[in-house]
């Protein structure tokens, strides 16, 4: 079977034909209240809700799909630590082709799990994900398998140009389309359709501050290799981007932003509590682009990609705990109290009435300058916003209560 040696409209549309039902047609619903927060009208394509979790499937099937039969018969491999890895698993197991994948030693028992679960072999090595692919490629040559890259290849960029394909359908009065940007896979694919179908539709990168390796490549005039940095948003925290992608980024790419880690929670927050859509750190971040405002768009229909949605639970309540912080509804007070009976009936019907919901309490008679014959107490509250805890402060105030707001 003859390999694409160049990345082309003809090309994603013959993709997209090759993976015909076989990948989810995934909804672009416009979201009024991000409209209006966004400035734009903004629709989100839930790339979130394929099988695995991620638009990765695309690029990884497309790739399978163009296997000769020998390459078929001698089984494929891969490195990765998320979700290139799952979307290669699952269809290579269902096409019955044999398929390992190299993790890192620190990758989550979670997605261990559910690589294994799709039906490949896992096997973990190094400390990295470079380890990791140093690992896979080793074994590719001794055992003369075929490696499937995660995005330096032009059969799975052609792959993750599908969504473009499909965004035209959804919102015909397309303006601008914001993707993340990782390696490059997903951008070039999809940029590569719109602008070859209409020159005028605007498309918007977003790479996480972190790890902005675009950006830097764009300045070397080539791919330069970052060091590692840790980021929620690890599905993009890519240090070097594809010899392949970064032509095609510059070609069709009107501009890249970057947003932080802080800026990502939030998108993620909103995503849930508006529209009861789960995204991981990618997937959220061109939302949080749109949302801070970071590049001025074309007023007209705009999509943003929710690349992804499989986030760590226990870093996703991290975020909800921060979110309802940082909004007000949720605060921490340090009170300082005599030690006798009753100074904490005394704080509680304060709080009662005040109408604040007691989480959780811990006490402490040894540290935070805590005088003898006093004991300290961090009392954590549900509240209704600034305001609420505004009127908290007050009555604690009146009531002659020494205590500090913790942050």
């Amino acid at each position: 079977m003859t390999k694409l040696n160049s990345l082309t409209l003809a090309s994603i549309q013959t993709a997209r034909e090759r993976l015909g039902d076989a990948i989810y047609y995934s909804p672009c619903q416009i979201s009024h209240s991000l409209s209006e927060l966004g400035g734009v009208p903004l629709h989100l394509k839930l790339e979130n809700l394929q099988r695995t979790g991620s638009f990765k499937e695309r690029g990884a099937l497309n790739k399978l799909l163009t296997l000769t039969t020998s390459e078929r018969a001698a089984g494929v491999i891969a490195a990765s630590a998320g979700n290139h890895a799952q979307g290669v698993a699952l269809h290579a197991s269902q096409l019955g082709i044999r398929a390992m994948i190299v993790m890192p030693l620190a990758t989550p028992l979670v997605k261990v799990a559910a690589t294994r679960n799709f039906g490949a072999e896992v096997l973990l090595h190094g400390a990295s994900y470079d380890e990791a692919c140093d690992e896979a490629l080793r074994i590719c040559a001794e055992r003369g398998m075929t490696f499937l890259h995660p995005f330096d290849d032009y059969e799975v960029i052609a792959g993750q140009g599908t969504i473009a394909l499909e965004l035209l359908e959804q919102v015909p009065d397309l303006a601008t389309v914001v993707v993340p940007i990782g390696g490059g896979g997903l951008i070039s694919g999809i940029a590569c359709a719109l602008k070859e179908t209409n020159p005028n539709i605007s498309v918007l990168g977003v790479e996480t501050e972190r790890l902005p390796s675009m950006i830097r490549a764009q300045e070397a005039g080539e791919p330069v290799t970052l060091p590692a940095a840790a980021t929620i948003a690890d599905g993009i925290a890519v240090r070097r981007v594809g010899d392949l992608t970064l032509p095609l980024v510059n070609k069709y790419v009107d501009e890249i932003v970057t947003v932080d880690d802080e800026e990502v929670a939030s998108a993620i927050l909103v995503l849930l509590e508006q529209e009861k859509t789960l995204a991981e750190g990618a997937g959220a971040a061109a939302l949080a682009a749109i949302l801070q405002h970071k590049t001025t768009l074309p007023q007209g229909p705009t999509v943003a990609l929710v690349c992804g949605g499989n986030i760590d639970v226990t870093l996703l309540a991290k975020i909800i705990e921060r979110g309802l912080a940082k909004d007000g509804r949720m605060v921490r007070i340090r009170v300082y109290l005599q030690d006798r009976p009753g100074a904490l009936l005394q704080l509680t019907q304060i709080l009662a009435a005040e109408r604040a919901n007691i989480v959780e309490t811990v006490h402490n008679r040894t540290y935070y300058g805590v005088s003898l014959g006093e004991t300290c107490i961090d009392v954590t509250l549900e509240t209704r916003g600034t305001r609420h805890i505004k009127a908290i402060s007050l009555a604690l105030d009146k009531d002659g209560f020494r205590y500090e707001l913790i942050s």
